[in-house]
């Protein structure tokens, strides 16, 4: 059994392929997450006709496992104590290499990931594809998920500057770094009602849109040529800062995991996003 830590991914892209993880599926150290969304909002969710799992997967839901119920956001990062409860529940150790994945391909495991980033976990992954994609390639998989009844030991420090509010959003606006918009086109423009209700219609003044579908083909993202491509006619150049925002903090993560994997290293997101600023009068839109 090869030790994991010796053979990690491809650490600064935060992404591993089907391949990589069917090869070191059986590694030591290796836990597995599926962290799925029973909500998805923003794209035709994949609905399956039966439930199927990667091997040795562990049960991961994002809205109840890795948000904050006791703040006024919809999807508020959990605090330091919430998420040490939960990841030690799943059996993280500190020295464990965790792969997370999602049942739409691309979806909510990107928020989870950054989760796991701002809350100080560095060995954390997500797998390109997710579930579809591994079905797609006839891997294994179980028909249940694993469970363990030992704590992990795994803690949080939550590492600053990777998440933000509104505040510090509205003192960048019109300098020299870049606000990301995932939503679709027509939410962004204003031109398409909000799913909650509440919320006005537009987008933060000097943000630009980048729908978070356009990064992704199929189930995967796009290839990093296309990737960049993509950034370069949005971002000035890999050391500008970004701050990346959605309708409630989740879909913004895909463009932060594709962001990370082409090189962009001043990456900030915008817990509160769209359902945060569109419901304060006191904040300017367009």
């Amino acid at each position: 059994m090869s030790n994991p830590i010796e053979t990690k991914p491809l650490v600064a892209k935060s992404l591993v392929t089907t391949t990589w993880l069917a090869e070191h599926i059986d590694d030591e150290n290796l836990v597995i997450v599926d962290a799925y969304m029973a909500n998805v909002v923003g794209k035709e969710p994949l609905v399956y006709d039966t439930f199927s799992c990667l091997p040795t997967a562990r049960k991961l839901d994002v809205e109840a496992d890795f948000c904050d119920h006791t703040s006024s956001q919809i999807h508020a990062l959990p605090n330091e104590e919430q998420f040490t409860q939960a990841i030690q529940r799943l059996g993280i150790n500190s020295d464990s290499i965790v792969v997370i994945y999602d049942n739409q391909g691309i979806y909510s495991a990107p928020r989870a990931w950054w989760t796991f980033k701002v809350m100080g976990f560095e060995h954390v992954y997500v797998l390109d594809g997710g579930l579809p994609q591994w079905l797609k390639e006839g891997r294994e998989t179980a028909s249940e998920y694993t469970t363990t009844s030992l704590l992990g030991n795994a803690t949080a420090k939550v590492v600053k500057g990777l998440a933000c509010d509104s505040d510090e959003v509205l003192s960048v606006i019109n300098t020299d770094v870049a606000i990301l918009d995932a939503r679709g086109e027509l939410r962004f423009l204003g031109k398409a009602p909000e799913p909650r209700e509440g919320v006005r219609s537009g987008h933060i003044p000097s943000s630009k849109n980048l729908p978070f579908s356009m990064l992704l083909d199929n189930y995967t993202y796009q290839d990093e040529d296309t990737l960049r491509t993509i950034f370069e006619g949005r971002v000035p150049s890999v050391d500008t800062k970004i701050y990346f925002s959605c309708g409630s903090g989740i879909t913004a993560c895909i463009l932060m995991l594709a962001a990370v994997s082409i090189g962009y290293k001043e990456v900030v997101l915008y817990d509160g996003s769209w359902a945060d600023w569109g419901t304060n009068h006191s904040l300017p839109i367009e």
